[in-house]
């Protein structure tokens, strides 16, 4: 889909300005505790978090990812398959955002990457008959917010620089291939297994118990992760959430980066198939076990009808 076809269905009263923005775009605008408008685009928020989000809070908060997740998120679903998102809380009956304190944002070092692309926007846009995924930008402009009425100019690669957004956007790049490789399936894809719904929420937002996962024996059996890249997820919010992408992309979409120890294939079809094997034996004795027991009732009851009370 092109920025074209995205903007001509911008409803007329949206505050997203239909204008294609590129890094070296020129914009007038600035956020200062001496505009007027100081803090009144945090008081009616619908932020999404993304996984990046959740790692700087949670080290900001010092809470383990789990923590965080619950105190401070609300769950909602992607798209219709219900792939899980997250958004930030707000304080009890209002849309404000839980973050906010008298003097402004408490957590202002580790905001979310929508905070601080806030008053312009980004999405990532496939145009049509290209493999490549672009980042679109546009200026959001609305009525509350007197920024837009500042004197400072500056372009869109400045202002994210500013802002801090690069360092965000990086880290969430991989997460947001997935997202789009996942909705390029189209329908004849099919819905997503529930193991592949609970792998993508672990590895996009909880690091805690991701990091637990990849120093299974099970995991460990399977993959061939060297000393110093292992420490490095084990010390390394960072890398490890790098690492997860990748795991997600070789799970999901068979794309080989992480590398198989010899033989591990094959040995763990093996145990898959030994596994199999048992449930199946185990649902024809369940099986057996049920005829056997209707077969005994019947009997009884069959007794019981011809005045019969001898059980032999």
């Amino acid at each position: 889909m092109d920025f074209d076809d995205i903007k001509d269905n911008i409803p007329f009263s949206s505050p997203v300005e239909p204008v294609k923005l590129t890094l070296d775009s020129e914009f007038q605008f600035d956020c200062h505790p001496g505009v007027s408008c100081f803090t009144a685009c945090c008081r009616n928020i619908n932020i999404q978090l993304t996984p990046y989000d959740i790692v700087r809070l949670k080290q900001r908060l010092e809470l383990s990812s789990s923590d965080f997740v619950a105190r401070y998120t609300v769950p909602f679903e992607m798209d219709h398959h219900g792939l899980p998102g997250l958004n930030l809380l707000t304080k009890s009956g209002t849309r404000e955002c839980v973050f906010l304190a008298d003097e402004g944002c408490s957590v202002y070092p580790n905001r979310p990457a929508a905070c601080r692309y806030y008053a312009f926007g980004s999405m990532a846009v496939r145009p049509k008959d290209s493999a490549v995924v672009e980042d679109v930008f546009f200026l959001v402009k609305e009525p509350h917010c007197h920024g837009h009425e500042e004197q400072k100019k500056q372009t869109v690669r400045e202002y994210r620089s500013a802002q801090g957004v690069d360092r965000y956007d990086d880290a969430n790049r991989e997460w947001r291939d997935v997202i789009i490789k996942k909705r390029s399936g189209g329908p004849t894809i099919g819905a997503p297994s529930e193991r592949s719904m609970q792998l993508f929420d672990m590895c996009s937002y909880d690091m805690d118990s991701f990091r637990e996962f990849v120093q299974t024996p099970g995991f460990c059996d399977l993959f061939e992760i060297g000393d110093a890249e292992m420490r490095s997820l084990l010390e390394d919010d960072e890398a490890l959430l790098r690492f997860a992408m990748r795991f997600l992309k070789q799970t999901l979409f068979g794309e080989r980066s992480i590398a198989l120890r010899e033989g591990a294939r094959e040995r763990r079809i093996e145990e898959r198939r030994e596994a199999w094997r048992k449930r199946r034996d185990a649902e024809v004795a369940r099986h057996k076990a049920e005829k056997e027991n209707l077969l005994r009732e019947e009997q009884q009851q069959f007794r019981a009808d011809a005045g019969d009370d001898d059980p032999g």
